[in-house]
């Protein structure tokens, strides 16, 4: 594995083959995907940090997902990528729609796990009171933020069955640096949905039955939205919340080892 620093951003780069890119959501950082690599032997993987997330969290400025485009864009000039399926969680899936827009000839795929177009309008005040906590109370906030949403994020079959899951999302949220979750959570609350309707490549999306972010219903609906996409596939997970790769990953990495070779 390589780890590289562009624009201030920590990436990791690991193995060969044709490129994934993989983009986590808020609170999350490049560890979200640790329990999908073995579904991705055999590709070159691309972990960035996002802007304001995890060990680039230094990356100064406001945020937004335009911003974020535009660097995980900048991060594979500079490592030479032209193409890749560009994997998403949570809020990284709407970075990855914003980006298969703006760039179709570089987004090969998508597989999008938790997916949201945008946050809906009654939860953007509280996104933006979370940050606000985050901005005011530092790490005694982040402890706050991370205990309830292990709790409204996690699904309960994952809390009881598999605590170190939710050992996991818990440990993500609160190592993350307060100002830098602030900011993000400023960028969500603000984002503007991607026009997914132009959207041409094959779309692999993911989630829990019990996903309060990305319900099944608003996930069927957004796929209907997809009609110019070269085949899509959408996938429930029973007893699952919003951390699909970390609550159900078995699940996950046989979707996308079905997905990925089937995109030539």
């Amino acid at each position: 594995m390589s780890v590289h620093v562009i624009d201030r951003l920590v990436v990791e780069d690991e193995g060969e083959g044709d490129a994934v890119v993989c983009l986590h959501g808020l609170g999350g950082t490049s560890n979200t995907w640790s329990p999908l690599m073995p579904a991705l032997a055999g590709h070159r993987v691309i972990r960035p940090d996002l802007p304001g997330s995890g060990r680039s969290h230094g990356a100064g400025g406001p945020l937004s997902i335009e911003k974020m485009v535009e660097a995980v864009a900048a991060i594979c000039t500079r490592l030479n990528v032209s193409r890749a399926h560009v994997l998403g969680h949570s809020m990284g899936t709407i970075v990855a729609q914003h980006l298969a827009v703006a760039q179709p000839r570089l987004v090969r795929s998508l597989a999008l796990f938790g997916p949201l177009v945008a946050p809906p309008d009654t939860a953007r005040a509280n996104i933006r009171a979370r940050g606000e906590k985050a901005r005011s109370e530092g790490a005694r906030g982040m402890h706050d933020i991370a205990l309830a949403l292990v709790n409204a994020s996690v699904s309960a079959d994952t809390r009881q069955r598999l605590p170190v899951a939710a050992a996991f999302v818990r440990e993500s949220l609160m190592r993350q640096d307060p100002e830098g979750y602030a900011r993000n959570c400023d960028a969500l609350a603000a984002c503007t949905p991607a026009a997914v309707e132009r959207i041409e490549a094959p779309v692999l999306l993911v989630t829990g039955d019990e996903d309060v972010v990305a319900p099944p219903q608003a996930v069927r609906n957004m796929a209907e939205r997809l009609s110019r996409a070269k085949g899509v596939r959408t996938v429930i997970l029973n007893r699952c919340g919003h951390w699909t790769p970390i609550e159900r990953p078995e699940d996950c990495a046989r979707e996308l080892r079905q997905f990925l070779p089937a995109q030539r």
